[in-house]
């Protein structure tokens, strides 16, 4: 078994370490503390061919995979997690249009991703409706040849600054399976009736645009279906299945930011006479980080790999988000811990890195959630 990357894998994960280096750093902290985010960097990132690796060439992107999409995000986060995030989920929502888009949709809705002139979003979660996707109750009502959709979805990235979202929503409320009540439609945010409602006060990645949207009779017409009427739930979990991995390659990569702004700080702060670093409590730590890290990357490049080789193990990519997303936590609190006081002022990074680490035990499946699946794939 071979874990070297390629070549071109590792002048990708050079390239993005170097963009964010020279991109992220002097404006994160203003990022963080306004809530806001400069789009020139995400269309630059664009332009050096940064977002949406994984897009196929015939829609104007690299024609990847989803590992390499990983390499790049974790060397992303690495660099700091709001910023990263603001740039890497512009695309979210086009994994899906991948896999079950027609040929229209994907030459429509696809090429204005990597080409910069467009970000997308995917509205899942409504206000009752979280872990338990089933229970959305947002409506698509056919009438003669479009879709009347109604209803609230939240916690929306890119909901406020998105040109289109994939919206979840209830085309069949009475089936009797709950599985096959749903479809995916393309909702351009222009449309009347769409409304979206920024989220402010969130706790970490505060670059990242995050909102409240609702949907008030708005009309597409039924080409914006996404895949067959009733087969919302499977892509759902298709999709989960990938962007699953994102979510593992965010999670060691501020995990690394954890890991080196702790070495960084023992090495330098004196206590009794001695570095931080001369005290063995902190070498274990510092020896546990850097382990859990290696578990958690060698879990999700196998996971990756696998799905970009047509072999989705929907166990193994539970068991990666579970794990790198609870070390990812774990690791910034072991990093604020060692730099003690100084930890909890804005003034050191580590503060950010300990809130911005904890939404990837969050979203796209808690860590709950995930074991569960873990536990299911190994007693069915």
């Amino acid at each position: 078994m071979d874990f070297t990357l390629t070549k071109e894998q590792q002048d990708i994960q050079k390239a993005a370490r170097e963009f964010a280096l020279g991109e992220f750093p002097e404006r994160a902290q203003e990022f963080d503390r306004d809530e806001t985010f400069d789009l020139d960097i995400w269309r630059k990132a664009c332009e050096l061919g940064f977002v949406g690796v994984f897009i196929d060439e015939a829609y104007g992107g690299a024609g990847l995979g989803f590992f390499e999409h990983c390499l790049i995000t974790e060397e992303f986060w690495a660099v700091d997690a709001g910023m990263a995030n603001a740039v890497i989920t512009a695309t979210f929502g086009a994994e899906l249009l991948g896999m079950f888009g027609t040929e229209e949709q994907k030459k429509r809705y696809l090429p204005p991703l990597v080409q910069g002139e467009a970000i997308t979003g995917t509205a899942i979660t409504e206000p009752d409706a979280g872990s338990d996707v089933t229970c959305a109750v947002t409506t698509a009502a056919r009438d003669g040849d479009e879709y009347v959709i109604n209803g609230t979805k939240m916690f929306i990235t890119n909901g406020d600054i998105a040109n289109y979202v994939l919206v979840f929503c209830q085309t069949d409320p009475d089936n009797p399976d709950r599985h096959k009540r749903h479809t995916f439609f393309i909702v351009e945010t222009d449309r009347p009736g769409f409304e979206a409602n920024k989220l402010h006060g969130k706790l970490g990645i505060r670059a990242n645009d995050t909102a409240e949207i609702s949907l008030s009779n708005v009309r597409v017409p039924g080409s914006n279906m996404v895949g067959e009427e009733g087969d919302g739930f499977r892509g759902l979990m298709a999709f989960f299945n990938i962007t699953r991995l994102h979510i593992c390659a965010m999670a060691v990569g501020i995990a690394r930011a954890a890991l080196e702004e702790s070495i960084a700080h023992i090495k330098k702060r004196h206590q009794f006479g001695a570095p931080l670093a001369s005290f063995q409590i902190n070498q274990f730590k510092i020896a546990e980080m850097a382990t859990k890290i290696r578990a958690a990357r060698n879990l999700y490049y196998e996971a990756a790999w696998l799905a970009d080789n047509g072999k989705i193990d929907h166990g193994l990519v539970a068991m990666a988000k579970w794990f790198s997303g609870e070390m990812a936590v774990r690791c910034a609190d072991e990093a604020l811990q060692m730099h003690g006081g100084y930890g909890y002022i804005d003034e050191y990074k580590v503060q950010r890195i300990y809130r911005d680490a904890k939404i990837v035990e969050i979203y796209e499946g808690t860590k709950e959630i995930e074991k569960i699946i873990v536990a299911r794939s190994l007693l069915k």
